[in-house]
């Protein structure tokens, strides 16, 4: 069988646990390190799922990176296609327990070995060799235009090659500060796309689709469903590629229940999964990840449509009770 490749910066996670982020007297020992990034994500999660896959990035050589692809290949990924390049890895750190709070993230990327990579740097054949599916995220565009330029490259390869493509609408505002809006860049990369998944949110700030600003948490399920069949077939409409959407709802805090639902749409009909809650949640970091790759294997492997999303929507609620951005759960 053909891989999922998957295609994005490799990260390194560091989190604290209590309100201040750097140690004082007194204090206890209060951070942790994660490996990370939402392609690697996919790909771990995807390897506990039994698809075969691939991941892509660019790391230096040094101790940290040999450990964390060691990691990956304990969780069935093929490391393969890494480029080993540059001088840094990339880091992200989060200023709350579990990604439920209001605490901050601040990120540290730039000059990253990811973040310098030129199309001229990838020799193409190699990478796309033994794949079927090409997965990216809206992340690597948010980066700088230059990684946005790198991304289209990335896409036209894939196109050209017929592989399946996908895109996380992941839509992170503190990235996209290089002068260009999301509705400037995503439309021309999404025109790639098979498969396009986010929330009905995401799609109206980087497609352009219509939103009802009204919408909030405590609005049915019905009537999100319907403002999603709406959206996806404004999609449909601007993107003749693409033949499948599909959309989280995730309402969580730490104050109220938490509720996990998806749903997905095709040309031909609309689906529901059912509504999952819990009141304890370990780290919510991840979880449209495993939706993603849960999603991935659904349609990889044929299933029925309602198969499709039942399958996404557990494998992403199944992540809420993992520490760290990787899942460990096999359906």
């Amino acid at each position: 069988m053909k891989k999922v490749l998957t295609f994005g910066e490799l990260l390194i996670r560091l989190q604290t646990s209590t309100p201040a982020f750097v140690r004082q007297e007194g204090m206890t020992d209060n951070i942790s390190a994660f490996a990370g990034g939402s392609e690697a994500n996919v790909s771990v999660a995807l390897g506990h799922l039994n698809i075969p896959n691939a991941y892509f990035t660019a790391i230096p050589q040094n101790a940290i990176a040999k450990e964390i692809v060691a990691v990956l290949e304990g969780n069935n990924v093929d490391t393969s296609k890494i480029k080993w390049s540059g001088d840094r890895i990339g880091m992200y750190i989060l200023l709350s327990a579990n990604g439920l709070t209001s605490g901050d993230v601040v990120y540290d990327r730039k000059y990253s070995s990811f973040s310098q990579l030129k199309a001229d740097d990838i020799d193409w054949d190699f990478l796309f060799e033994d794949c079927s599916w090409f997965h990216w995220t809206a992340i690597t565009p948010a980066l700088s235009e230059d990684m946005a330029q790198f991304m289209k490259a990335a896409l036209a390869e894939a196109d050209k090659r017929g592989l399946t493509i996908s895109v996380d609408l992941n839509y992170r505002s503190k990235l996209w500060q290089y002068g260009k809006s999301p509705l400037e860049v995503m439309p021309e990369l999404v025109q790639y796309c098979d498969v396009v998944m986010g929330n009905i949110w995401a799609e109206n700030k980087m497609l352009g689709t219509t939103i009802d600003d009204t919408l909030d948490r405590n609005t049915t399920k019905e009537v999100y469903f319907e403002a999603s069949k709406n959206t996806a077939a404004e999609i449909f409409a601007k993107f003749p590629k693409c033949k499948h959407v599909s959309n989280t709802f995730r309402f969580m805090d730490n104050a109220k229940h938490n509720l996990f639902y998806g749903v997905y749409h095709t040309p031909e009909g609309n689906y529901a999964s059912e509504t999952f809650e819990t009141f304890n949640v370990v780290d919510r970091i991840g979880s449209g990840d495993a939706f993603m790759a849960g999603l991935i294997c659904g349609i990889y492997k044929n299933y029925q449509p309602q198969e499709v999303i039942d399958t996404a929507t557990q494998t992403g609620f199944q992540k809420l009770f993992v520490q760290g951005d990787f899942t460990n759960m096999n359906l």
